[in-house]
């Protein structure tokens, strides 16, 4: 079971590998982009507004240039950049921002995890304490950490028990 896992986190990341990226920009979200001056950046961490309170209100991500909906998680209690994607199984993070997070990352004991576009995927399985998004926290959240991985991934072991997701042209809604 964990070995299917780890092959659609595989195929999601060759899928993302393949869409062209543009220039980054600072994660905002349709409340933050609201409060930012034209002159000013966002700042990296600002959280999106939940409209409701917390768990059971509706939080809504903007859509970059790339094509991408990042988000600002909390992981094990830090903060990590993430895009949200639908079509991975887990939460996949980059060695670097598993590092800086405090998990102990061994490249050398890396196995294969799953197959990907460009062949076999190598990783260590992890389990996260928490992952946060939007006030939405979910504890005992299955992941791994993937060798070459560009930027952390927040897939279905932490998005299929927050409640439901839309998408709806350039906006992601968390209900």
């Amino acid at each position: 079971m964990q070995k299917a896992l780890f092959i659609v986190i595989a195929v999601g990341l060759g899928i993302g590998f393949l869409i062209p990226t543009g220039p980054s920009e600072a994660p905002q979200t349709e409340a933050a982009a609201a409060d930012a001056a034209p002159a000013e950046a966002a700042p990296k961490a600002r959280p999106a507004s939940v409209t409701s309170g917390s768990w059971g209100g509706e939080a809504r991500l903007t859509r970059r240039g790339n094509g991408h909906f990042y988000g600002n998680a909390m992981v094990n209690g830090q903060p990590v950049e993430m895009i949200i994607d639908t079509g991975a199984s887990s939460v996949a993070l980059t060695v670097e921002d598993a590092r800086r997070i405090g998990i102990a990352v061994d490249p050398a004991s890396f196995e294969v995890v799953g197959t990907g576009a460009s062949g076999p995927v190598r990783g260590q399985p992890i389990q996260l304490d928490s992952v946060e998004l939007e006030g939405r926290r979910i504890n005992g959240v299955s992941g791994a950490v993937l060798e070459g991985l560009e930027h952390s991934l927040l897939g279905q072991s932490y998005l299929s028990r927050i409640g439901s997701i839309t998408m709806n042209g350039d906006y992601l809604t968390l209900r």
